[in-house]
């Protein structure tokens, strides 16, 4: 049975937490920022937990995990 490749991507886009969980950045915090509001902006600060029907797509991108 062949060895199963990651998806370059997850590799740059999520971490694995030490109980499993995925972590991702927020998403529109790139460009654009003066159109949003101060409050928006804070509360997408950093990262947060990827939810459980999300994690199912990653774990298939990922066999092995990620470091």
């Amino acid at each position: 049975m062949p060895k199963l490749k990651t998806k370059s991507g997850v590799k740059k886009r999520f971490k694995f937490t030490a109980t499993g969980k995925v972590k991702h950045g927020v998403a529109g915090k790139r460009h654009r920022l003066i159109s949003h509001n101060a409050k928006y902006i804070r509360q997408n600060r950093g990262t947060s937990v990827l939810s459980e029907a999300d994690v199912a797509h990653v774990r298939l991108w990922a066999p092995y995990g990620l470091k």
